[in-house]
């Protein structure tokens, strides 16, 4: 019923193992460890894991990578994908519970449950769509004003107690239906890291719900490396760059309707929340 993909680079195995362990539900069918350093002590790693297919391949990118592993999967009739980070680790029952929910509600094309950091601190996974200013200038502003900016693009307003339909989920747990790449096709090849996330769930919110699970949490080791590494970074600008040349700098049509319709629906859950208590 589920096949997944793992991009991996020059990956530490007990990680990996770790984010393997969380998969072997019986639900699982097949993992693609997509190896983007082609590194021999991976390879060898995943011959224990008999449901695991390796692929070594060139750093093509993140999206590229799991791109090599949907390409051999969208013509083999099972249902879900799960692209998921390496760094990611959860209760293998967790997915048996997003299938169900996923079963029930057909016009839902991707999903990420709630999200918390190793020590249990709350990760904001599903976000406004960015505007040049979230993404790229906000790095260079005084803190004070990154920080008010940071709690409008973060939704932290939104208590993460609700379902929420939402057009940018971040990338380290995507549960699609396999079919929806039919309709809106693969992650764009152009962006090599850090944004095909948002280009490709705000492809999908076009036609399809694209939600904020809170029934079920998973952790998310993220490290952040555009924020230590200023190699990292640069690749960071420079996939900004490209995505907001697709989309649209300052005239984004699209983002304005779903971010006011996102905030309005907060506003109103907020103001609910006070008049109850």
């Amino acid at each position: 019923m589920i096949t997944v993909s793992v991009v991996t680079y020059k990956t530490n195995l007990e990680e990996l193992a770790k984010c393997l362990h969380s998969l072997s539900s019986k639900l699982v069918t097949r993992i693609y460890i997509v190896d983007n350093s082609s590194m021999k002590y991976i390879a060898d790693f995943c011959r224990q894991y008999p449901k695991v297919t390796y692929i070594g391949s060139d750093n093509v990118g993140y999206g590229a990578g799991h791109n090599q592993a949907l390409k051999q999967v969208l013509d083999s009739g099972e249902k879900y994908h799960l692209v998921v980070n390496s760094d990611v680790y959860f209760e293998p029952s967790a997915l048996e519970k997003i299938c169900t929910y996923m079963d029930e509600n057909p016009d839902v094309g991707q999903l990420i449950p709630n999200t918390i950091y190793p020590n249990g601190e709350l990760q904001y996974v599903c976000r406004l769509l960015p505007t040049p200013l979230d993404l790229i200038f906000r790095r260079f502003l005084p803190k004070k004003l990154a920080r008010k900016m940071d709690e409008r693009f973060l939704l932290k307003k939104y208590g993460r107690t609700s379902i929420m339909d939402i057009p940018f989920l971040l990338g380290s747990f995507m549960f699609f239906r396999l079919s929806c790449f039919r309709r809106v096709g693969l992650f764009d090849e152009n962006i090599f890291m850090y944004m095909e996330d948002i280009d490709i769930t705000r492809r999908i919110h076009k036609f399809y719900r694209t939600i904020f699970w809170p029934q079920v949490t998973i952790i998310h080791a993220h490290k952040a490396e555009s924020y230590k590494n200023k190699k990292m970074l640069k690749v960071h600008i420079k996939s900004a760059i490209q995505y907001f040349n697709k989309w649209g700098w300052l005239w984004d049509t699209e983002r304005r309707r779903w971010n006011r319709q996102v905030i309005s629906t907060i506003e109103r859950e907020v103001e609910l929340t006070s008049s109850v208590s």
